[in-house]
């Protein structure tokens, strides 16, 4: 049953309240496909993706869906923070230049309406522009606004005050005044996190200690995860009987912890266990399972009792989101529990950062080695190389792990890798006499691009315009993505004989397949359901940008790449109508990214 405008509008803002932008500008979509014109959607739909970060994207809709025509104070100051995306995408010059123009937006809009909060973001993209005393100046006026609206003790005033104060170097102010903004935004992270990002932005341009925006922190997010447990009178490294003393024990830690957002798997023993105690805490359960749900439950649930398959139907049910990291059975492959548990980590990792919270691992881990080539160690392993806390509960039951299941020598095992798709828009129109030049060119282009990432590169084939790459880690798998990007940037297509209509369609993914030798070509090659999902991406994709899949997003967090970011773009669908994927754009991270609000 098709919803109302204002229905859709209201789905949005949810959304937003709760931080999941990529459910917000879903929803803003299938709102605008029963409601195309209708201003409010369009702007929300168009603020989640410029909160997202999708600067591009979202600069992209603001003309498609023809906002610049619609006059009011929100679009007119969601144009101008467009703008000031852009500026703090980039650094030096080009980034006081833009600041200018942002600025200069955010001045007509405040010359408009009058409003408090284009004024003050005129005052901070003038610090940005280097322009201090027109800062001060729109500042003290900010300031002015607030104190003849005394009544106004709302959460954005409150912030926008003290954004004036520290715009004029007066920290102390500011961190009164963030005192009292912190028990008034009515249980809003996604706002939390923006103001959090501008102010930071300020401390920085003033030198000033940015210890002050800790008061604003958003709920933390926690990956848990821990022990099988086993069936009654079978012991193991997690026995039956241990569980009273585990579930103490665990309802004792997750108290310590604020509700926040929860990303795990649900096997039985530990991992329910902290889903239940999440839960009962309030906190929002996000499920990761490594395979399809009846696969998972009847390997990793049904075998340690009857009850815990009804446990585990429980926590489903109260679940905000269950995804299946991939499709098929285990076949006995531990790598994917592994993926799973790496896309769980990555995907907390993702969610804290863009609630500027802290991400903190939950364990319940004897301290023991895995017993193969996945468990409770190796996650513990993995989320400490990237310098995140944790809590770690210890039964003190020491428990020789027991010995990998021997397995067929011959039996083929699955490896996660990263691979790239690509192909090239507009080949199909180019002549015979074209073609050369197009090998030469573009694909001798590519060739050394691939060439630059060595033994990293573990398998490369095109067939016409299309290419198609393996790496072995999903980080060189992002630097060779926007490496063949302005590869293809960098040719002078005109110069060369080639039509300048030309662009590189690519997109990457992760995930786990099989590597076989190739009889036909007489080399390594790769196979299974995640080639599949990767190549029904990239026809689908705009060309000149490098989209990435949630696992890939969520993979590279996990890598601890700093210098990269993944902007989520929205869900889409892939060629020949094999589903919807939550995809992101990536980029590379400039000084000051992030730090977008309105």
């Amino acid at each position: 049953m098709a919803k109302s405008a204002t229905a859709w509008v209201e789905a949005v803002r949810e959304a937003e309240r709760r931080g999941e932008l990529l459910v917000a500008v879903d929803r803003g979509e299938r709102g605008l496909a029963e409601h195309p014109g209708n201003s409010a959607l369009a702007y929300h739909t168009v603020l989640a993706l410029a909160r997202s970060g999708s600067t591009d994207e979202a600069s992209r809709r603001f003309s498609e869906l023809r906002l610049d025509g619609v006059e009011g104070e929100d679009i007119g100051a969601l144009a101008a923070r467009i703008k000031k995306d852009e500026a703090l995408a980039v650094n030096g010059d080009a980034r006081r230049r833009l600041a200018v123009d942002a600025a200069a937006a955010y001045r007509r809009v405040y010359r408009m309406t009058g409003g408090y909060y284009p004024a003050i973001n005129a005052a901070t993209m003038a610090l940005v522009a280097g322009r201090e005393e027109e800062a001060e100046t729109t500042a003290r006026e900010v300031l002015g606004l607030l104190e003849r609206e005394p009544g106004d003790s709302s959460y954005y005033a409150l912030a926008t005050k003290a954004e004036a104060r520290l715009v004029l170097g007066d920290a102390a102010k500011a961190a009164e005044i963030l005192q009292r903004a912190a028990s008034s935004h009515g249980g809003d992270p996604a706002a939390l996190a923006t103001t959090r990002r501008q102010l930071r932005l300020v401390c920085e341009l003033r030198s000033i200690e940015p210890d002050l925006i800790s008061t604003l922190a958003g709920p933390p997010v926690f990956h848990y995860c821990g022990h099988l447990i086993g069936a009654p009178g079978r012991g193991g490294r997690f026995p039956s009987e241990a569980e009273p003393d585990a579930k103490a024990l665990i309802r004792a830690e997750v108290a310590r912890h604020p509700p926040g957002y929860a990303y795990g798997s649900l096997a039985a023993g530990a991992d329910i266990i902290w889903a239940e105690a999440l839960l009962a805490q309030g906190s929002e359960l996000n499920v990761v399972l490594p395979v399809e749900r009846e696969e998972f439950v009847r390997r990793s649930v049904a075998p340690s009792g009857p009850d815990w398959a009804n446990r585990f139907d429980r926590c489903v049910d109260a679940a905000r989101d269950v995804t299946c990291a991939t499709e098929g059975s285990l076949l006995e492959d531990d790598v994917l529990h592994r993926y799973g548990g790496e896309l769980a980590m990555g995907r907390a990792l993702l969610r804290s950062r863009f609630l500027g919270s802290e991400a903190r691992q939950l364990a319940l881990w004897d301290g023991g080695p895995a017993a193969g080539d996945a468990g409770t160690a190796i996650d513990v392993e993995i989320w400490a190389r990237g310098g995140h806390p944790a809590s770690i509960i210890d039964l003190n039951r020491p428990q020789a792990p027991k010995r990998p299941p021997r397995r067929d020598r011959d039996a083929a095992r699955r490896v996660v890798r990263a691979m790239i798709f690509a192909d090239v828009k507009g080949f199909s129109q180019l002549n015979d006499e074209q073609l050369p030049r197009f090998a030469d060119h573009v694909l001798g282009a590519f060739a050394d691009s691939l060439a630059a990432h060595g033994t990293a590169v573990e398998h490369q084939n095109t067939w016409g315009d299309a290419l198609y790459v393996v790496l072995s880690n999903t980080g060189t798998a992002a630097d060779c993505a926007l490496d063949l990007q302005r590869a293809m940037a960098a040719i002078d297509l005109m110069a060369v004989g080639l039509p300048t209509h030309l662009g590189l369609r690519l997109s990457a993914h992760v995930g786990p397949v099989f590597g076989v030798r190739d009889p036909v070509i007489g080399g390594p090659a790769f196979m299974g359901s995640h080639v599949r999902r990767a190549r029904h991406i990239e026809p689908v994709t705009p060309p000149g940008a490098v989209y990435v899949t949630e696992h890939f997003a969520a993979a590279l967090a996990l890598s601890g790449r700093d210098d990269l970011r993944c902007d989520y773009v929205g869900h889409m669908p892939t060629a020949r109508a094999s589903g919807w994927l939550r995809m992101y754009r990536l980029g590379h991270t400039g000084a000051g990214a992030g730090s977008h609000s309105q």
